[in-house]
């Protein structure tokens, strides 16, 4: 299983106008083969940070989703209203319960 998290700053000024394009991006993702769940969050609507966290079932689905119309769309969207992403991928071998 790959997970990826990143996190995103974007123009707090444009906000509003990035509310849908994540939203149609979370839910063209989630049809993708392969894609175990895809989320976005904004945690500072002043500060314009968001995170994004995703599993996928292997790598060459990731890869796959980045080759999709609609990432090509997203991106082409999101130009000019984020400033900085740092995204991280992790490579998993085993997923067990959270026992507290």
């Amino acid at each position: 299983m790959i997970i990826v998290i990143a996190r995103a700053e974007f123009d707090p000024a444009r906000l509003e106008e990035l509310r849908p394009i994540l939203q149609e991006m979370m839910r063209a993702t989630w049809e993708e083969s392969g894609c175990l769940s895809y989320s976005m969050a904004i945690e500072s609507e002043s500060e314009g940070i968001g995170m994004i966290v995703e599993r996928w079932d292997s790598l060459a689905s990731l890869q796959a989703h980045f080759a999709t119309p609609h990432m090509a769309a997203f991106n082409a969207a999101i130009a000019g209203m984020i400033h900085h992403v740092d995204a991280k991928m992790y490579d998993v071998t085993g997923e067990r319960p959270l026992a507290l």
